[in-house]
C-alpha cells in the first residue's frame, strides 16, 4: 500500500493575525552567541556544554519554571548534560514517544486494522434475511470512501435488500470515550475526539471522530454565511446563526458543537470578502457517525435496509464475512500519527494494544502493556506516570532522563528506521515530513538535521529526539519545560538543539545560541501547532 497523503489544511479562523513575536530573555541573549571553554580536566558535569545550556535555560521566561533536560551520546549512551533529569514534569505530546514505540514493538510494523461487514442471516437470491453487522476493528483512518467501497462490494455480490437492521459493532473497545481529566472545554475540538473502534475520518490527516465545517461570507451584508459539511450526513446537523457583515469589520465567526449533541452551531459575523473559516469539529458518538455514513452508502448502491442503525451490539459467533476493509500497515500510519501529533491515533493504539495483549480494549490494559514494554527497554517505570496515550491529560509525568533512555534503547529495534522516519524534521517545509517542526530552526545547522517529537499544553512544552553535532556525532536530547507563564518557550528548546547542531560536543569549547537568535514561530504553546491546523506549522 502506498504511503498516506497528508494534505495541507486551512487555518482556524480565530487564529488569523495572532502571531506574536518571540519574547526577549535575559541580557545574555541580546547577542546571538556566547562562548564557554571547559576547564582542564573537566568532567561531564562542568563541560562547556553545561555552561552553554545552563545559560540558555536562564532565559527570563523560565523564571519560576521547571526544566528537565538530558543530552546523551547516541552511540555510547554517555550523558553529556543533565539538568534535573529525574524531575517528573508534564511531557504533553512527548507521551507519544512511549505509545508509538510500544505500538511498533507490541503490534508490529505490519499490523493492520480491519473493518468488516458480516451477517448471520440466510441469503435468498438478492435478499439477506437477518441483520447486517458493521464491525469496527479500531481503524482511525477509515474515510467515507472506504465505507462506500464496502457498500459497493456488498452490492457487487448481488445483495439488494436486508430484512433486518444495520448493527454497529464497537465492542472491541470499552465504552469510555474520553480520556481521564481531558479538558471539558476541548470537547468540540477535533484533537479531543471520542474514541471508538468504529469511527470515521473526514480527511487524509485522519482526524477520526470529527467532521469538517466550512463557512464563506454571503454575497452581501445581512446574508447568511454559506456553510458546507464534510462528509455530508444527516447524523450531524448544522445550525447557521451567522451573519455576513460589511467588508473591513471584525471576523467573529465561530463554529462549535453543542454538548451531548451532534448539532454544530455557526455563530458570529463574517465580513464580505473574508477567507473561509474552516473547523474540524468532533462528533458525539462516533460509532453512530460511522454507521450513518455506511447506511447512506448502502442506499446509494441500491441496498435497502430496515430502520435506523443499532449501536453497540457484538457480532454473533459464526457470522459470515461479506466484505472487509484493511487499513494501511502501522509503519505507514506512524507518519500522520507522529508528524501531526494525532491524539486519536495514540488513544486508538493504546486501546488496541490492550485488546491484542490482554483481550481488553481499555486504557487500563493498554497502558499496563505499554508500561511493561518500557520496563524492558530500561525505562524506570516507577518514576513515570502515564494515564493516556497522547499526552492530552495533565496527569502524565515523565522525567527527561526516562525519555532519553527510551530514545537510546529503541535504536537497535528492527522497526527503528520506520519509527525514526515518523519523527518531525526541523525546517522541512513538506508538511508530511516536517510535521510539527516544519517552521522551526530554519536557517540553522539543525535544519533538516534535527528530528524530534514536540509537545505543548498550557504551561508545558517539550522536545525530544535526535540531532547530529558539527562533527557528525549523533546525540539524543530530551527537553521538558513546565510551569512557565510566558505564551511560548519553543525558542528556548530550539536554541538548545541548534547549539548542539553547530558545536563539536566532543571538543572543549561550546558556542551557545541565544533563543532570540533562532527563527521560531512563537505561537501560544497551549496546543500543538498541528492541532490548530495553521499552514505554517
Amino acid at each position: 500500500m502506498s504511503r498516506p497523503v497528508i494534505r495541507p489544511t486551512g487555518g482556524r479562523g480565530q487564529l488569523r493575525g495572532r502571531l506574536r513575536p518571540a519574547l526577549l530573555g535575559l541580557a545574555f541573549i541580546l547577542t546571538s552567541t556566547l562562548t564557554w571553554s571547559a576547564p582542564a580536566g573537566a568532567g561531564p558535569s562542568d563541560t562547556g556544554l553545561k555552561g552553554a545550556i545552563d545559560a540558555i535555560l536562564a532565559d527570563a521566561r523560565m523564571d519560576g519554571g521547571a526544566a528537565s533536560v538530558v543530552i546523551a551520546d547516541a552511540a555510547t549512551g554517555e550523558r553529556l548534560y543533565q539538568r534535573d533529569g529525574a524531575d517528573r514534569l508534564m511531557p504533553a505530546s512527548n507521551t507519544k514517544l512511549a505509545t508509538s514505540a510500544a505500538a511498533m514493538a507490541l503490534l508490529g510494523p505490519e499490523y493492520r486494522f480491519h473493518t468488516d461487514v458480516l451477517s448471520t442471516g440466510s441469503r435468498h437470491g438478492s435478499t439477506i434475511r437477518g441483520d447486517l453487522y458493521l464491525r469496527g476493528g479500531g481503524d482511525p483512518t477509515t474515510l467515507a470512501k472506504d465505507y462506500d467501497r464496502l457498500a459497493a462490494d456488498l452490492a457487487a455480490s448481488g445483495v439488494k435488500r436486508v430484512t433486518g437492521r444495520l448493527v454497529a459493532d464497537d465492542t472491541r473497545f470499552d465504552t469510555q470515550r474520553l480520556g481521564r481529566s481531558w479538558a471539558a472545554d476541548d470537547e468540540s475540538s477535533y484533537y479531543s475526539a471520542q474514541i471508538s473502534p468504529l469511527t470515521l475520518a473526514p480527511d487524509t490527516d485522519y482526524d477520526s471522530g470529527s467532521a469538517i465545517v466550512e463557512a464563506l461570507p454571503g454575497a452581501a451584508p445581512g446574508d447568511k454565511p454559506r456553510v458546507s459539511l464534510a462528509p455530508l450526513t444527516d447524523y450531524v446537523r448544522v445550525v447557521n446563526r451567522g451573519t455576513t457583515v460589511p467588508a473591513g469589520q471584525t471576523d467573529t465567526l465561530a463554529i462549535e458543537r453543542q454538548h451531548g449533541t451532534n448539532t454544530i452551531v455557526v455563530s458570529g459575523n463574517i465580513p464580505v470578502g473574508a477567507s473561509t473559516t474552516k473547523e474540524w469539529v468532533t462528533t458525539w458518538e462516533p460509532t453512530g457517525y460511522a454507521a450513518a455514513v455506511f447506511s447512506d452508502a448502502l442506499a446509494e448502491h441500491g441496498i435497502r435496509i430496515s430502520g435506523s442503525p443499532r449501536l453497540g451490539r457484538a457480532t454473533p459467533p459464526g457470522a459470515k464475512l461479506l466484505a472487509s476493509h484493511n487499513s494501511m500497515p502501522l509503519r505507514e500510519l506512524m507518519l500522520p500519527f507522529m508528524k501531526l501529533s494525532n491524539n486519536m491515533h495514540a488513544e486508538t493504539l493504546t486501546k488496541t494494544i490492550g485488546y491484542e495483549t490482554a483481550g481488553r480494549g481499555t486504557w487500563e490494559a493498554g497502558l499496563a502493556a505499554i508500561g511493561g514494554y518500557l520496563g524492558k527497554e530500561g525505562v524506570r517505570t516507577s518514576t513515570i506516570r502515564q494515564f493516556d496515550g497522547s499526552g492530552l491529560t495533565r496527569m502524565n509525568l515523565f522525567p527527561a532522563e526516562q525519555l532519553a533512555t527510551l530514545l537510546l534503547s529503541v535504536r537497535d529495534a528492527p522497526w527503528y528506521a520506520d519509527w525514526y522516519a515518523s519523527l518531525p524534521v526541523a525546517c522541512n517545509t513538506d508538511r508530511a515530513i516536517g510535521g510539527t517542526l516544519r517552521s522551526r530552526m530554519c536557517g540553522t545547522p539543525a535544519a533538516l538535521n534535527a528530528r524530534g517529537k514536540t509537545g505543548s499544553l498550557t504551561g508545558a512544552s517539550a522536545l525530544s529526539g535526535y540531532v547530529k553535532d558539527a562533527a557528525g556525532r549523533e546525540l539524543v536530547y530530551s527537553i521538558v519545560l513546565n510551569n512557565y507563564l510566558a505564551s511560548s518557550v519553543k525558542s528556548i528548546e530550539d536554541a538548545i538543539v541548534v547549539t548542539l547542531a553547530k558545536s563539536d560536543t566532543g571538543a572543549g569549547t561550546i558556542t551557545a545560541v541565544a533563543p532570540n537568535a533562532v527563527r521560531t514561530q512563537e505561537l501560544p504553546s497551549s496546543l500543538e501547532c498541528s492541532w490548530q491546523k495553521p499552514k505554517f506549522c
